[in-house]
């Protein structure tokens, strides 16, 4: 169905611009003079959009009783209010803000990116249940994009000094989510799909169009190759990339019109020598086939248990789970919030080219388990999303302590390596969730999850932040050289080793219902 392709098609371009808070290193410095925040200070604005994911879980309630267009719109509303206010204050057009209003309005901003969030993992999961990694993996992959797409929209608005550069930000952070949401809601829907059909074709189409947009992304990325280029050719560039998509679901419209008409002529042709009899045999089949098409929408989708909050907060796997997420992806997040003043420390300037690099890189990190699950589904295998878990881990703890080298290579090799980890580990999250505690109670479930989120940005940023003043030297509060991250990183490193046993010892505890589970 065409409209299933659209559905998908909405959840991508809801995920391209859904990313705000990952654009907060590329002004995160600007932000700290203009307002003239301690480290800790600005850590903790880091924190306070992740703080908004404490409270998640009210869109997981509110799709249960709300159309998922209105969840959008509250979504975009609340993320237009968060940063539209801040905007307001910092260009001087109302006063009386303290910090503390400031942490509230970030907060609000990020519990908004959830009630999106939560809208583009349902319309992926109700609207292909027998493809749900990949469709999952396919849009939230565009997340990894919201970086790049918002410092390429800046390029091309402000080109000025780097304060200006940071009140843009936050007025696109206000303003796109909420023109997006607008524009997505009337296809932003759970659509009655039937029974299963092969949608080999389209997915195929989608992987290459998405791995030649993250190409796209990377190279673009190189100061080399953007300098060149006047900004509004890489808008154009980019907006046609995110178009490209829209050729699915024509294509599937154009297929259907074609099919339907071999059928209408097939039909005529029987009818007109057919007896009494086979007419009514007809008649017989053809109802029948319009009731497996439009009939059930119940699915056999594999799920171990169907779990609401509270059993599911009883259940040992899901406290390795948590905590293995905690030490693995939300380590990756605290690491590119805090890019910026680990850029700085280092003393370039290439903190904007760097963001750029690991948001292209977190897309195709967010693609990947998609195309391993497409090629492994094909083969009648199911993967075990626990063990894919530890084996992205693992690439991620050598990271971190290779960052303790002070050069510039094991930075970019670094941070595209964390930017990939992380997201493929929350592309992984979401049909982990769904398949380990069920379907029934997503909403809630994986936004009770990732409330890690904050709690890992509180923890580890604010440790970093504490060790960075601890070697601060210069009069201005801030800190040169290695050293300034150096004991952080081994810290993170450990813990994401500690982490990666965690996810293996949850592999072995469900390895039993993976392997009863084959497709």
């Amino acid at each position: 169905m065409a409209i299933q392709w659209l559905s998908l098609i909405a959840a991508i371009w809801l995920q391209c611009i859904n990313g705000t808070n990952t654009n907060f290193p590329a002004y995160s410095s600007q932000l700290k003079h203009l307002l003239s925040l301690s480290q800790l200070q600005l850590n903790n604005l880091a924190l306070a959009s992740d703080a908004g994911k404490l409270l998640g879980w009210l869109s997981g309630i509110a799709t249960a009783y709300l159309p998922l267009w209105l969840v959008l719109m509250i979504g975009a509303t609340l993320g237009f209010m968060g940063y539209g206010v801040q905007y307001l204050f910092i260009t001087n057009q109302i006063s009386g803000l303290s910090y503390w209003h400031i942490f509230l309005l970030t907060s609000l901003a990020g519990n908004g990116i959830c009630w999106i969030n939560t809208v583009s993992y349902i319309i992926a999961i109700q609207n292909f249940p027998f493809d749900r990694q990949i469709a999952v993996g396919l849009s939230t992959s565009y997340q990894g994009l919201s970086a790049k797409i918002f410092t390429v929209l800046v390029d091309v608005v402000s080109r000025t000094s780097p304060s200006h550069r940071a009140k843009t930000y936050l007025l696109l952070n206000a303003v796109v989510p909420l023109l997006v949401c607008i524009a997505t809601s009337p296809i932003a829907k759970h659509v009655k799909i039937g029974k299963s059909k092969n949608l080999a074709g389209g997915f195929i189409a989608m992987f290459v169009i998405t791995t030649l947009t993250g190409i796209y992304a990377i190279l673009s990325s190189f100061s080399s190759i953007t300098s060149s280029l006047p900004p509004v050719i890489m808008v154009i560039g980019m907006g046609l990339f995110l178009a490209v998509p829209l050729a699915v679901p024509l294509g599937e419209k154009i297929r259907e019109s074609l099919q339907q008409k071999c059928w209408l002529r097939r039909e005529m042709r029987v009818c007109h020598v057919a007896t009494e009899n086979n007419d009514d045999n007809i008649m017989r089949s053809m109802e029948s086939g319009e009731a497996q098409e439009n009939g059930s929408e119940v699915y056999n989708v594999r799920v171990r248990e169907e779990l609401g909050v509270r059993l599911m907060l009883q259940r040992v796997d899901f406290w390795l789970y948590y905590f293995a997420y905690l030490l693995g992806a939300t380590l990756g997040l605290v690491y590119l919030n805090n890019l910026g003043q680990i850029v700085e420390s280092r003393g370039s300037s290439r903190t904007s080219s760097l963001v750029s690099l690991c948001s292209s890189f977190t897309f195709f990190g967010r693609l990947i388990p998609s195309v391993v699950d497409y090629h492994l589904t094909k083969k009648n295998y199911v993967v075990s999303r626990p063990a894919s878990i530890a084996l992205t881990m693992i690439p991620l703890s050598g990271a971190f302590f290779l960052l303790l080298m002070g050069n510039n290579l094991s930075l970019y090799i670094s941070t595209a390596i964390i930017g990939t980890c992380t997201g493929a580990i929350t592309s992984i999250s979401v049909p982990t969730t769904t398949e380990l505690f069920g379907a029934k109670n997503f909403g809630v479930n994986h936004n009770i999850l990732v409330t890690n989120i904050p709690v890992g940005s509180f923890v580890f940023g604010d440790l970093a932040a504490i060790l960075y003043k601890n070697q601060e030297t210069a009069a201005d509060g801030s800190c040169m050289g290695v050293k300034c991250y150096e004991t952080t990183f081994i810290i993170w490193g450990s813990l994401c080793l500690l982490g990666t046993l965690l996810a293996v010892i949850l592999h072995a505890r469900t390895r039993k219902f993976y392997s009863q589970n084959l497709v």
